[in-house]
């Protein structure tokens, strides 16, 4: 049964939690001096606008995605997660069960990297424009006769700024040496790399191309790097389904392009306030994350939600 859009969860709130920051998607709060909560709401963002309209069980789909790929990466990089039933691990939010179920994780904390560090394997999106005006993306040359969404040679790195509002700025790999270190940006990238080549096979295998993906790094109080945030989801990723992929075309994706499709017929400016989404928007989209979830892990998304 689909949940309603009243059952979705648009904001949470926490009274007894200090909130530490509010996200397009998610709320983190502070548990104590070494770990967070991370909620991962039901909203939706496009064209960097939150929707008016949640997405039911967005949130949780997010959430068990990034465990999922979480538990599986951990070779190659240790990560933040620490739990994913908060409940048992600080008492104080036992009332808020129900709320918390599935969508929340309790994370190490970390300080953050100023930048975003993405991993392409395809060419679209900004790549593929800065490609069509310099014949490079981040700096990097690339070989002449590359068609709209086609599999580059090898994956590359193409590192972005965190953008606090409006979007993110493609960065050279030397302007990130000299934000955060060459040696540090360099196992930011081996790393990214890494991780980016790992899931792309195992995606591959499940007949899902990871087209491209942004990870986020953070530092211990111990000098210790560790992967933060979300990973590999429909949010932070371009997933396309193998079997219907043809180069030079737009791919069918597994995120919220029924969502910037619907709002770009509608004749908004993308100034808010963005448009409610009609309930077939609703029933697709979440159709789509869910669809993600189940080809990559082989797991029923009814089974994962008991």
């Amino acid at each position: 049964m689909i949940p309603s859009k009243e059952s979705a969860a648009a904001a949470v709130e926490l009274p007894e939690i200090r909130k530490k920051a509010s996200g397009k998607v998610r709320e983190i709060f502070e548990l104590d001096d070494r770990h967070l909560l991370i909620v991962a709401t039901d909203r939706i963002s496009a064209f960097d606008c939150i929707l008016p309209t949640p997405i039911p069980d967005k949130g949780r789909v997010l959430t068990a995605l990034s465990a999922w790929w979480f538990e599986r990466t951990g070779h190659i990089v240790p990560n933040h997660l620490v739990s994913t039933d908060p409940v048992r691990f600080d008492a104080r939010l036992e009332k808020y069960a129900d709320l918390l179920g599935g969508r929340a994780m309790v994370v190490t904390k970390a300080r953050p990297f100023p930048i975003e560090c993405v991993v392409r394997g395809y060419l679209s999106g900004s790549g593929w424009k800065d490609y069509l005006k310099n014949g490079s993306v981040c700096g990097i040359p690339l070989r002449e006769g590359y068609r709209f969404a086609e599999k580059l040679d090898e994956p590359i790195f193409t590192p972005a700024t965190k953008a606090v509002s409006g979007h993110d700025q493609n960065i050279t790999f030397e302007r990130v040496a000299e934000m955060i270190g060459g040696e540090t940006a360099e196992y930011l990238r081996d790393r990214s790399l890494a991780i980016y080549t790992f899931a792309a096979r195992l995606a591959e295998e499940k007949g899902i191309i990871i087209a491209d993906t942004k990870f986020e790094f953070g530092r211990l109080d111990d000098g210790r790097i560790i992967l933060i945030d979300e990973v590999l989801t429909p949010d932070s990723s371009r997933f396309w389904p193998a079997d219907s992929y043809q180069p030079g075309s737009s791919p069918v994706s597994f995120d919220k392009q029924f969502v910037r499709d619907y709002l770009e017929s509608t004749g908004w400016d993308k100034k808010p306030p963005a448009p409610a989404l009609p309930e077939e928007i609703v029933v697709k989209t979440r159709a789509k994350y869910i669809e993600a979830y189940e080809r990559i892990t082989g797991q029923s998304w009814t089974a994962a939600d008991q």
